[in-house]
């Protein structure tokens, strides 16, 4: 019998701690949501940088970055204009309970505003009781706008 309330409690451990799991767009969708539907888009470089391109102009950039919030990952596509500006942030999985999960609106004032202002001492407002998960996106946006500036700016 104790076999058996061992299994239970393992599958209902398992099922408990996958609940919030939450996967909203697949690659090719998130890379749609960047650069628009049937927009070719090629990688570039060691850094995995999307490049979306309409009659060989480049019409911007995209990098997902995947992160540990609390415990639990999330991955966000970060969308950059040409320029290197952030233009958007999409949230493509979150693993964490849903209330911690910052609100599109929330994204918002960070679009356009340069690297070195990209900091909570400088003007970012963060959401109560998702503190992490605020800071976390952050770090993963100032990751891929520097990275931007060291690789593909010229």
């Amino acid at each position: 019998m104790k076999p058996l309330k061992l299994i239970l409690l393992l599958g209902l451990l398992t099922a408990a701690n996958s609940s919030f799991a939450t996967v909203f767009y697949s690659k090719s969708e998130a890379m749609e949501l960047a650069f628009g539907k049937g927009t070719p888009v090629e990688q570039l470089g060691l850094f995995t940088f999307y490049i979306g391109k309409n009659q060989d102009k480049i019409t911007g950039y995209a990098a997902i970055e995947t992160n540990t919030v609390r415990t639990k990952p999330e991955t966000l596509m970060i969308v950059l204009t040409p320029e290197g500006e952030l233009q958007k942030v999409y949230t493509l999985a979150f693993h964490e309970p849903p209330e911690y999960m910052p609100p599109e609106r929330w994204f918002e004032q960070l679009y356009k505003r340069p690297l070195a202002d990209m900091d909570f001492n400088k003007g970012v407002d963060g959401i109560a009781g998702a503190k992490l998960s605020t800071r976390a996106n952050i770090d993963s946006i100032r990751k891929v706008m520097a990275i931007y500036q060291v690789l593909v700016k010229k």
